[in-house]
């Protein structure tokens, strides 16, 4: 540790000690700029579950008993455009299509084409066609290729590590709900004397403790079976925390896990549909604690790959390929479903059991990260998504 300089073994020692905070000092900064939320869906969501094609003449067939009914039909779909339906647990998803503040992308993808998960979410993360190809994520490139911000970061990832798609040049910040053992406050004032003469140094520490006195508002999760709509209000009020600041981050990352429903996946109810509960609660709470923020707001939800269009021996779904992504928030151009639908026909899908990606998932973030940050077209192709020059940027995402 000697050899490092100060200002970075400090970054370290927040981050480790649970400060939980490498969060600058937020000055300048506009207000009414963009926000984007990236939530990262580990474990592979079932895209045909949580958006089934219910018109789609071959879905009840393959689906067998986990299909969902048509809007209107006894545990039906929730509607969309009269294709797709939403499951019905993702209540609040969709009163956003109706508001025009979600947009539902289907039959999307990766270059990925196999399925493992170690390898697929690093693709995801790392934006190039291959797993560990980079050690860095596009996320953190693209924000490396604005503007500098000077004394501001511009994302914070939220949760027990980094993830990788954060990971890169550009310096972010990090929250953790993990709790260190309290300090008595004599030996707070001694640490705080101790930076006073470094203005770089006492605001971190300054930050440090404010971050912590959030996290400590929220309540302990109890003992006993995992509570997932208690840990999406968790991260969710930290992320709105930071993104309310005017001159705060204006990216946000958190990850969630359960998706892998290998048995049981159920229908309208079973295990999955209580995972989408928690997860359309949580967006619901998001919503609401962002308040005004949420109209300058794009959430987009992803996950590594899809599942298998027919249900396994167990009740449940196995590893896929096309999958489905969400996109909402006031800052969306919603109200829509973006698919070149394959169809599920035996023929139609991909390797005869998954359905077939017809949209590059880097096509929709290259159209994103153009509109909500303004990273330039020589940017995205050359340093933020490399070898992607035959995924075009999705245009019309957001409003205006």
């Amino acid at each position: 540790m000697e050899n490092l300089p100060r200002r970075r073994f400090l970054h370290l020692a927040l981050a480790t000690s649970g400060l939980l905070a490498t969060r600058l000092s937020f000055a300048g900064g506009p207000r009414g700029e963009r926000r984007l939320v990236l939530v990262v869906l580990r474990g592979a969501l079932d895209g045909l579950a949580a958006v089934p094609p219910y018109a789609d003449p071959d879905y009840a067939r393959v689906r067998g008993e986990a299909a969902l009914a048509a809007p209107g039909g006894a545990q039906g779909a929730l509607p969309l455009d009269g294709f797709f339906g939403l499951h019905p647990a993702l209540g609040f998803l969709g009163r956003c299509y109706a508001a025009r503040e979600l947009t539902v992308l289907h039959a999307l993808a990766t270059p990925y084409r196999e399925r493992s998960h170690f390898d697929g979410q690093d693709v995801l993360e790392n934006g190039s066609p291959r797993p560990h190809a980079l050690q860095s994520g596009w996320l953190n490139r693209a924000l490396a290729s604005l503007p500098a911000p000077g004394a501001r970061a511009t994302g914070v990832a939220l949760g027990q590590n980094v993830p990788l798609v954060m990971r890169g040049p550009a310096e972010v910040a990090s929250w953790s709900a993990s709790r260190m053992a309290a300090l008595d406050e004599e030996t707070l004032q001694r640490i705080t004397d101790l930076y006073a003469s470094d203005t770089l140094l006492a605001g971190r520490f300054a930050e440090a403790l404010s971050t912590q006195a959030l996290a400590e508002t929220m309540p302990a999760e109890a003992p006993g079976p995992p509570d997932y709509a208690a840990r999406y209000a968790q991260v969710v009020r930290a992320a709105a925390g930071f993104l309310r600041q005017p001159a705060g981050p204006r990216v946000a990352v958190f990850d969630t896990t359960g998706w892998d429903t290998h048995a049981n996946e159920g229908a309208a109810e079973g295990q999955l549909a209580g995972r989408l509960r928690a997860l359309d609660g949580g967006l619901a709470l998001l919503r609401e604690e962002l308040g005004p923020v949420w109209a300058d707001t794009a959430v987009l939800l992803v996950t590594e790959f899809g599942r298998t269009a027919a249900v396994n021996g167990t009740r449940g779904t196995d590893h896929g390929t096309g999958a489905a992504a969400f996109l909402v928030g006031g800052a969306v151009a919603g109200g829509r479903v973006v698919a070149d639908w394959p169809g599920l026909a035996p023929r139609a899908l991909y390797e005869g059991r998954d359905l077939r990606p017809t949209l590059d998932l880097r096509a929709v973030l290259k159209g994103l990260l153009a509109e909500g940050l303004g990273v330039s077209p020589r940017a995205l192709e050359s340093d933020v998504f490399p070898d992607s020059t035959a995924a075009r940027a999705l245009p019309g995402l957001l409003r205006g």
